[in-house]
């Protein structure tokens, strides 16, 4: 873990640095203004992106979470996209310079001057027989002169705009990019609609609608207005059964209690399903547990219920082991009647292989938001077997929902968040 610390210290210490040299040293002058500002914002930033990430976990006050986390992870946002950004712009740095190098050798045509007229000299007069003809020197015949080659630096006027001009494309992409991606989290998750089927389903639950959500992550940046948001847009869809599996929050219950208060409002026949995630561990499990029960959500933890044709379980998240509040698939599945049709839910989908030893037909996961935004999803998806939506492993099917939410950088590019509704089709009908 030291190791892994201190590669990913020096990796943003790099980026920091890296940022800085192209896009304040290279473009502005020393001892200027612009760069002195640039500079201590290449100060600032790092500090607010540290700080939003560890003020959480020191349990600082809760206001001074709020006001490090926006700064301090759009930061974080803006200084991967801006070094991918500038990256890129190392290829296009070169051609640019030559191009201003060849227009600024191409010579400019020489104005026509029209040839003067010369009037011929008079022959001179030969006196005396020995007097000789005088002699007339021969013109030189001058070439002009091959330019010389050039063996100045280049101009530093020149270097000077294609750093600008480069700095300047690459800022405004990352910018660009995190707005269009705070946007994408801050409007609010869509409504998906997949249909499963499922061999034991009887025909009578032929259709049964699942809300499954994940990731809503309440935290100092996602808070009440955006519980909300989820649950009007769950009771929209009018399901059978609600399933929140997992990673609800990312902080205490006295400081999120009134974020997830919304939550009350969930309707939904066979009512609202809860199973932790890894975040709840870092919150305080048992805790929130209790508290959801208050709001109506009924905890699986460990546990199975029979719901119309077929069972429903849910087991606690695999960073419960370091609680002694792991995953317990036998107390979950051991002894429930294999002929039935089953549904799991299980936050992480890593879990998929012990859900296939146990006869599961269906696990519904999250833990993966699709990789939240670009290139995250390619570290997401070597750390996971399904990055998002629905794939097979033997007789078990697994559905990866993107989640609701956002963790870190409130910024989804690529990997929009979703409300799921399952729809379990009986092959029967």
């Amino acid at each position: 873990m030291s190791a892994l610390f201190i590669a990913l210290a020096c990796l943003v210490v790099g980026m920091q640095y890296y940022g800085w040299r192209r896009v304040v040293r290279d473009t502005t002058a020393r001892r200027g203004i612009a760069r002195r500002i640039g500079t201590a914002l290449y100060i600032a930033g790092p500090v607010l992106m540290v700080g939003a990430f560890v003020s959480g976990r020191a349990g600082a006050p809760f206001w001074l979470q709020q006001v490090l986390a926006w700064p301090g992870y759009l930061w974080m946002a803006v200084s991967i996209y801006l070094t991918l950004a500038l990256v890129a712009g190392e290829f296009v740095r070169p051609v640019l310079r030559r191009v201003l190098e060849r227009r600024a050798a191409t010579p400019e045509p020489e104005p026509t001057v029209a040839a003067a007229t010369v009037e011929p000299e008079p022959e001179p007069v030969l006196i005396g027989a020995d007097a000789k003809p005088p002699t007339v020197p021969e013109r030189a015949t001058t070439e002009p002169a091959a330019p010389e080659p050039c063996t100045e630096p280049a101009d530093p006027s020149r270097r000077l705009f294609v750093s600008r001009v480069v700095a300047g494309a690459a800022a405004a992409a990352a910018l660009g990019t995190v707005g269009y991606g705070a946007h994408n989290v801050l409007s609010g998750p869509r409504v998906k609609n997949v249909t499963v089927p499922l061999a034991k389903l009887p025909r009578s639950a032929h259709g049964f609608r699942i809300a499954v959500v994940s990731d809503i992550h309440l935290g100092p940046i996602l808070g009440r207005a955006h519980t909300q948001r989820i649950v009007d847009t769950i009771n929209s869809t009018q399901p059978d059964l609600i399933a929140v599996v997992g990673d609800l929050v990312d902080g205490s219950v006295e400081n999120l209690g009134p974020a997830a208060e919304p939550l009350a409002q969930l309707r939904a026949r066979h009512g609202s399903y809860f199973v932790t995630g890894n975040h709840e561990y870092f919150s305080g499990a048992e805790q929130w547990v209790d508290h959801v029960r208050e709001l109506g959500l009924r905890p699986l933890e460990n546990a199975r219920v029979e719901i119309g044709g077929f069972d429903l379980a849910g087991v606690n998240d695999i960073a419960g082991e370091n609680f002694d509040q792991g995953p317990d698939y036998d107390l979950a599945l051991g002894d429930r009647d294999r002929a039935r049709a089953s549904v799991l839910l299980a936050h992480q989908p890593v879990m998929i292989h012990d859900a296939v030893r146990h006869g599961v037909d269906l696990q519904l996961s999250g833990h993966t938001h699709g990789g939240q935004f670009w290139p995250g999803n390619i570290i997401a998806d070597l750390a996971n077997p399904t990055l998002a939506g629905l794939e097979r492993y033997g007789d078990t099917q697994l559905y990866v929902t993107r989640g609701a939410g956002a963790w870190g950088p409130p910024v989804r590019v690529g990997a929009p968040s979703d409300i799921t509704v399952v729809t379990l089709a009986s092959r029967q009908a």
